[in-house]
């Protein structure tokens, strides 16, 4: 998600009972820190030059229909109005940040952009705005948003579910961290595995790969995969991969992205019939 992984909370005393749930991870959105950290980015960071890149190159049409899930306070959603994209819906289960997207998408002149609170992993059609026998021309889930769903399991339905949104043929944004290019945290990587190995994980992590550390947003959780887990899950989930690079081989980010979020790999799935 971003550069600030040094406070990780596996470091702590094993005191905190229950696993990192949805619940936990949208408490952290719909907290002021958050609000305000998305809301900074959304009005003065906007769209990277990655994802203009890879958004131009697979969905070249701005007469598509397009979803975006995980829209958070709008930075994606508003720039790809501004992009000429009118055919735009968007949702997150955050309620908060919906309505710092909403505000930015009326100081822009975008209030035609469907913005609706909805959970990726049980979205519905109505719920953005699909009527029967409709579905979107293709989908986006930036921001490695998709890795902050707690669980495989999860992370795969919301995969399901988001596919169930879109025609066959249908690209598929998103991006993720890859725990096998992560520089700076390789040794990290090797000494968590080991906890793991020794049942000494941080007892509220699901999973190996998982994080819950704090940053200037407040308490983040998100799970690093490997691509092989990603080409499993989409596979698992009726999307065929296309495409993947990470994001330092695509362009060269300017520094106040570079501060927002680490490096990460970009995917392009395409809905299977």
């Amino acid at each position: 998600m971003d550069n600030r992984h040094q406070n990780d909370a596996g470091s702590r005393p094993r005191t905190e009972a229950g696993k990192v749930t949805s619940d936990t991870v949208r408490d952290h959105f719909n907290e002021i820190p958050s609000i305000l950290y998305y809301t900074r980015a959304a009005h003065f960071l906007g769209l990277w030059k990655s994802e203009r890149l890879m958004i131009e190159r697979f969905l070249p049409d701005p007469s598509t229909r397009i979803v975006e899930a995980g829209c958070g306070a709008g930075r994606v959603a508003v720039a790809l109005w501004r992009m000429g994209y009118r055919r735009l819906s968007a949702f997150d289960f955050a309620s908060e940040l919906l309505d710092q997207a909403r505000s930015l998408a009326r100081e822009q002149g975008a209030e035609a952009i469907a913005f609706a609170c909805a959970d990726a992993t049980r979205v519905e059609p109505t719920e953005v705005g699909l009527g029967a026998g409709e579905r979107f021309g293709g989908a986006l889930f930036m921001f490695n948003g998709l890795m902050q769903i707690p669980g495989r399991e999860n992370r795969r339905l919301a995969l399901s579910r988001i596919g169930s949104l879109c025609a066959p043929g249908a690209p598929f944004l998103f991006t993720t961290h890859d725990r096998d290019r992560s520089h700076d945290d390789g040794d990290y990587w090797k000494a968590e595995r080991e906890r793991w190995n020794r049942g000494l994980q941080n007892p509220r992590l699901r999973e190996f790969g998982d994080r819950h550390f704090n940053d200037e947003s407040g308490k983040v959780f998100i799970h690093i995969p490997d691509r092989t887990e990603i080409l499993e899950d989409l596979a698992s989930s009726g999307w065929a991969p296309v495409a993947d690079t990470m994001r330092s081989e695509l362009v060269l980010e300017p520094p106040a992205v570079a501060e927002f979020s680490d490096d990460c790999r970009f995917w392009v799935a395409r809905r299977g019939a």
